[in-house]
């Protein structure tokens, strides 16, 4: 009896002693470097937003933040390494919607749960897309492009990147009535020079990297993914004025590892809706056709619920396959 409670006392004391020593290691938190996982190739969204965050965490901390590019397999390389990396609060991930919300309807076999394998932290944007194409091609209006491609049935093409705009343009297919030929790219960088160079016809893209190509004039814009018009583009109209009832919306976010103490995962979303609501940061966001939106992790978690079944239920609406 009495070795049973030595051994009990033992195992309390030591439990006490990891709680210590892990209270303590969140309150210095952070005391070495952090890395950004951007899970797509540098160019894209998912680099610019981890590298402008990255940099405000830097200067507030005085923590250097490391942006790790990992664009492969459309996000998923970098989610799975999100998912499997320690609790700590050392590795963040830039999360985009589609890998979140998307992904667990269209691929058989994920390497990640994105519910049970991370931590949500805040909602950094939410914006439409873009449709564009190169201002080579005749089409100038949605309903051109649309007839256009009914005319050549197969022969135009679109830029596909991720899941995201996959199913964005496939859903735009389904309403139209049309069909348009997926030519896959690792990255939105390489898409928009195939798409200014007139190789793709068209890219459902983020506004983060439309808006300036537009605005330069290389490349056309011809309607919005939202249900209402981007103030970065006023005259470009949504497509839900040539195809009603059409919607389409991306946005990022902040997770880190499932399990990551609570202390610091408070910490986390406290600092960055603090960045987020920076008038810098959001005039920045909004030149480029993004809403800055900063919510709290109860906030983010419901919204990846809400959507998780809103696009499995689009999936079976349009057939699309799952891989």
């Amino acid at each position: 009896m009495k070795r049973a409670a030595h051994l009990f006392m033992v195992a309390v004391l030591s439990c006490a002693a990891s709680s210590v020593a892990a209270a303590a290691a969140t309150a210095d938190y952070p005391s070495r470097p952090i890395r950004f996982i951007a899970p797509f190739v540098p160019g894209g969204p998912s680099d610019m937003l981890s590298r402008l965050l990255g940099q405000k965490l830097t200067e507030s901390w005085g923590q250097t933040v490391v942006v790790d590019n990992r664009g492969s397999a459309g996000g998923i390389v970098g989610f799975e390494l999100g998912a499997k990396a320690p609790p700590d609060g050392y590795t963040l991930l830039l999360a985009n919607g589609a890998g979140v919300t998307i992904n667990p309807s269209v691929y058989l076999k994920l390497p990640y749960d994105p519910v049970r394998d991370f931590q949500p932290i805040t909602q950094v944007t939410s914006g439409a897309y873009f449709m564009v194409v190169p201002p080579s091609l005749p089409a100038k209006t949605v309903k051109e492009f649309i007839d256009l491609a009914k005319a050549k049935p197969g022969g135009l093409n679109f830029a596909a990147t991720g899941t995201n705009n996959l199913l964005a343009t496939e859903q735009f297919n389904y309403m139209a009535g049309i069909k348009t030929v997926a030519v896959n790219y690792k990255g939105t960088g390489q898409a928009v020079g195939a798409v200014m160079s007139g190789e793709v016809h068209m890219f459902i893209m983020s506004p983060l990297i439309a808006v300036p190509q537009v605005k330069a004039g290389k490349l056309r814009a011809l309607g919005v993914t939202g249900l209402k018009r981007s103030p970065a583009l006023p005259d470009v109209p949504t497509i839900a004025e040539t195809l009603p009832g059409f919607e389409n919306i991306t946005w990022h976010s902040v997770m880190v590892p499932a399990k990551t103490p609570k202390p610091i995962v408070a910490k986390l979303s406290k600092e960055l809706m603090r960045i987020i609501k920076q008038p810098d940061v959001r005039e920045r966001f909004s030149t480029v056709g993004l809403d800055a939106v900063g919510s709290t992790p109860e906030e983010l978690a419901a919204l990846i619920k809400k959507e998780v079944v809103m696009y499995a239920n689009l999936v079976k609406q349009i057939g699309l396959k799952p891989q």
